[in-house]
């Protein structure tokens, strides 16, 4: 087992996932530098702000930085990742990694708890990630059709009204991204959703994606806007 669980991370990410690779390998000892010093961040504040559910940096690595990127891949063969949205991004996972990864491609945070949005304002400043802007607002109050991609992770059980809201952000043709852990739970999610919005049949598709060093279920709910 490697003491630096970040670094083999990555590289089994690149060994994993040929798109992973194109875009990691050439800048490979920056993506890393970058992910220590935003987990060190995190680990300054967590006492405070209760940003994650460990103190376990390994487990920092692992179940959350390295599981944020580890559907990236899926998702640059599947959509439109040029203009992104992270809702609830709280501690600024999935975005602030996916956007060390993607520094051509357009991030806005949104997080509506003030004290979180503060720490995304200064992780950024710390990172000098210049692709990335916070928005401390309500998902309902962001100005509709702005982003191609919308990511959010940990998120409340994905049921109508909440898709609704969702959605609405996406431009025409654009995606939800949502992370997810076992098939049984998330097939269930989308049967519910299915019976208040049948027309979402063939719009969506789940995933499988290994993250590096964890051996459980994960998954990636896609889901193309259709109204």
């Amino acid at each position: 087992m490697s003491d630096d669980p970040l670094a083999e991370g990555l590289s089994l990410l690149c060994d994993n996932d040929p798109d992973i690779a194109t875009i990691v390998a050439p800048r490979r000892g920056e993506i890393v530098s970058l992910l220590a010093k935003f987990i060190d961040e995190i680990e300054r504040r967590n006492p405070a702000l209760s940003l994650v559910g460990t103190n376990d940096r390994r487990d920092l690595v692992v179940r959350h930085v390295l599981d944020s990127l580890a559907a990236l891949g899926i998702m640059l063969r599947k959509c439109d990742c040029r203009c992104v949205a992270d809702i609830g991004s709280g501690a600024g996972l999935p975005g602030i990694p996916l956007a060390i990864a993607l520094p051509d491609s357009q991030f806005t945070l949104i997080e509506r708890m003030g004290r979180r949005a503060g720490f995304l304002r200064e992780a950024l400043v710390s990172l000098g990630l210049a692709n990335v802007t916070v928005e401390e607002q309500q998902m309902e109050r962001i100005k509709p059709g702005r982003f191609s991609l919308v990511t959010f992770r940990a998120f409340r059980p994905l049921e109508a009204k909440i898709y609704k809201k969702l959605s609405r952000l996406c431009c025409e043709g654009g995606f939800l991204a949502a992370y997810k852990g076992r098939r049984l739970k998330a097939d269930a999610e989308m049967t519910s959703l299915h019976k208040t919005l049948p027309a979402l049949a063939g719009c969506w598709e789940l995933i499988p994606y290994p993250v590096p060093l964890l051996d459980e279920e994960r998954h990636i709910l896609l889901i193309q806007k259709y109204f």
